[in-house]
């Protein structure tokens, strides 16, 4: 299955039935009056978060979701038929914008959360709707109100606890390999992983997702390589894993890189925590690896630590400073919601 995570959809409600203009006419009934019924309401477009999708690949195949017009009011005094709806599936974490690319309609994360993008048009009264001790013969009724027709933007980003971020061949691909079940393709030149991945990941009988991204290069930014179209799916992490290759010649350099993105693709991304780790020590001598975390904990904000994906050195460490930083995310936002909870006004 191919993976889509931005797509482009025109929805449209359906829109109202008209009223009906009908009188009783019936043998040795004198004096029957108006008895039109009401048109039926239009069929409204909703947009559910479901379990079982993981990708917007639907999207690229119908682009068009127009629901039902309400049926028009008939004799008898009978109302039309409310139009069936439409619900647009999407997977858990996606975010419906507006025209603009930039509006937030809706940020469904949860699974069963669901939205109204477009309200279908109300149906218009019959004219039994408008007899009175005055006037009773009316002969008008309304017509149905029109639907709403609108462009919007699916835009997903995957739901993880952990964000993988780095240089190409630095290294992402193979711990996410060694730490879950996920099997991503690993090979010795860039850009192997041009999809972002999901695996779970297990420490001490707690489990976590870790989500492996493209490696982003020097002005990935500016649309150099894969471009940075992919952290979007790194923004709602609790923790972001720096994964720096030790053999890389000058691993300053590629850590001041990611950084220098990061801060370029802008929001809350450059502010989130990080752990840091010097990747691939299984192929450096001890006076290297010595050198190399002495120069990285002059610059790095934070202890950095040491792993090797392949042999499986330091990464029980790295997985229980990851745990430890999920934890306190949590508990951060614990007690925003809480404070939220005390600001909000009284209800009864």
């Amino acid at each position: 299955m191919k993976f889509l995570d931005l797509a482009k959809v025109y929805i449209r409600s359906g829109a109202g039935g008209g009223g009906c203009v009908s009188f009783r006419r019936e043998k040795f009934i004198e004096y029957g009056g108006p008895n039109g019924g009401d048109g039926g309401n239009g069929g409204n477009v909703w947009v559910e978060a479901v379990e079982s999708l993981n990708t917007l690949i639907d999207f690229r195949y119908q682009q068009h979701f127009f629901a039902k017009s309400g049926q028009h009011g008939m004799g008898s005094g009978m109302t039309g038929k409310t139009g069936d709806d439409v619900i647009l599936r999407v997977p858990v974490g996606t975010e419906v914008l507006d025209e603009d690319e930039e509006t937030i309609i809706a940020d469904l994360v949860e699974v069963g959360q669901r939205v109204l993008l477009a309200k279908g048009g109300n149906g218009g009264w019959g004219n039994l709707h408008f007899k009175s001790a005055t006037n009773q013969a009316p002969r008008r009724a309304n017509p149905g109100q029109e639907g709403v027709e609108r462009t919007i933007w699916l835009r997903l980003k995957l739901i993880a606890d952990v964000g993988l971020l780095g240089m190409p061949n630095a290294g992402k691909s193979t711990f996410l390999a060694a730490t879950s079940n996920a099997r991503p393709k690993i090979a010795d030149y860039p850009f192997t992983t041009l999809v972002p991945n999901l695996g779970v990941v297990g420490i001490d009988g707690v489990e976590f997702v870790v989500a492996d991204i493209p490696g982003l290069i020097e002005g990935a930014s500016e649309g150099r390589g894969l471009g940075d179209t992919f952290l979007g799916h790194v923004e709602r992490c609790a923790v972001l894993l720096h994964l720096v290759d030790g053999t890389s010649g000058d691993p300053m350099r590629d850590y001041n890189a990611i950084i220098h993105e990061l801060e370029s693709y802008g929001g809350e991304l450059a502010g989130k925590p990080r752990v840091t780790v010097l990747n691939k020590i299984d192929a450096l001598d001890e006076e290297e690896r010595a050198f190399l975390l002495d120069e990285m904990n002059a610059v790095v904000d934070g202890p950095v630590m040491l792993m090797s994906g392949v042999t499986g050195e330091g990464v029980p460490e790295v997985l229980r400073a990851l745990r430890h930083q999920i934890d306190d995310d949590r508990l951060r936002q614990k007690a925003l919601d809480a404070k939220d909870e005390e600001d909000a006004p009284w209800q009864p």
